[in-house]
């Protein structure tokens, strides 16, 4: 089975830039009384083309939005490499530069459905060659994270969007500001 998950497409233009590594969900109404969690450790990004999301990034407010071919185009696919749960306001505002989002939509998804969270995870992204295109369908729709995809027809290579040493590095930086307010899970 190939796992997709649902995120906005510049948000997935961000990660396949190496400009993030990271990823906080709070979860949708589809995720259930359990709320958001990371059930998968590896999956294809999943481009939403949500039309409000120029102004809830840290991105210039003409940034376009990628263009709508009616097909899904996957070029981006995710290993997480390491998780925690977000349960203290000041530490998901400590990780501001570490991600495109803006403060406001940081604090909308910590506090949304009172239960004071985010989910994190830490993740290596690797560029699909060739972008895996599929058709669109309504399966897909609907406010949740995850979703099934079709099996490829074609090999995907993947390359690594950040070097061994870059992404070590950075994974070193999270860990340690995290370590000191919260407990990784894994």
């Amino acid at each position: 089975m190939n796992v997709g998950f649902k995120e906005w497409a510049l948000v997935c233009e961000a990660l396949g830039s190496g400009r993030q590594s990271i990823i906080l969900r709070k979860g949708g109404i589809a995720e259930g009384r359990e709320g958001f969690r990371f059930k998968h450790d590896a999956f294809f990004l999943f481009p939403t083309l949500f039309h409000e999301q120029t102004s809830k990034l840290k991105l210039p407010p003409e940034t376009p939005l990628p263009a709508s071919s009616g097909n899904v185009q996957s070029n981006l696919f995710a290993c997480v490499e390491w998780t925690a749960e977000i349960t203290d306001l000041k530490t998901a505002q400590s990780l501001a530069s570490f991600h495109v989002w803006r403060d406001e939509v940081i604090a909308e998804r910590f506090h949304y459905d009172g239960r004071e969270q985010l989910s994190f995870a830490f993740v290596r992204i690797y560029r699909l060659t060739p972008t895996w295109e599929f058709a669109e369908s309504p399966g897909y729709g609907g406010c949740r994270s995850w979703v099934n995809l079709p099996e490829s027809s074609v090999d995907l290579g993947k390359t690594p969007v950040l070097s061994a040493a870059e992404h070590d590095a950075l994974s070193g930086k999270l860990r340690k500001l995290l370590r000191s307010a919260e407990a990784l899970e894994r």
